[in-house]
């Protein structure tokens, strides 16, 4: 009698061990979760400069104070609350991006750039915009703000709102005036 509660009891010992492990697998990234605090960043760095290569080629130098980086949350994000400054290289051609605030969500790729924003193309195109939209998988910008933009053959539009694709060959716009220069096709 006593060798089988000495049986039932080594069994029950082992079964609380095997619930106990199992029970405690969680994958890594929710263990992490439970170290950090409801809605802070998993990261901050400062003085950022970061470099994008291509085939060792440089195709993107983003350059800004302060990042915050909330890639940890259920809708991830980083943002850049002193401003951005953004090179793009293609080729021989520098395109730049810079505002004064900016957001980029991670799950749809959309930037949101606020606050004395400037880009200016490749091709010479100058656009000054209080807030502007770039939809990175989609290649296009937008803005439903005030903005003006300057081309690179000296006619220019201001408006409140535009889309465009990245290099402005396609451009809607809408309550606008400005100068366009058309040219004779002879």
């Amino acid at each position: 009698m006593q060798r089988i509660n000495k049986y039932l009891r080594l069994n029950a010992i082992v079964l609380i061990g095997l619930l106990a492990f199992f029970s405690c697998e969680g994958n890594y990234d929710q263990v992490q979760l439970f170290n950090l605090s409801d809605n802070q960043p998993i990261a901050e760095g400062e003085q950022v400069n970061l470099k994008y290569t291509d085939s060792g080629m440089l195709v993107t130098n983003l350059i800004t104070p302060k990042l915050i980086d909330y890639s940890n949350l259920g809708f991830p994000y980083q943002e850049f609350p002193n401003g951005i400054d953004i090179h793009f290289f293609d080729q021989d051609k520098e395109s730049n991006v810079r505002s004064n605030y900016a957001i980029r969500y991670g799950n749809t790729g959309l930037v949101d750039l606020r606050e004395n924003v400037v880009l200016l193309t490749a091709d010479g195109n100058l656009l000054e915009a209080e807030q502007l939209y770039w939809n990175q998988s989609g290649k296009w910008l937008f803005t439903d703000r005030p903005y003006r933009i300057t081309f690179s053959d000296g006619s220019y539009n201001d408006g409140s709102r535009f889309d465009a694709n990245e290099d402005f060959t396609i451009f809607l716009s809408r309550n606008n005036q400005g100068i366009q220069r058309i040219v004779d096709p002879e």
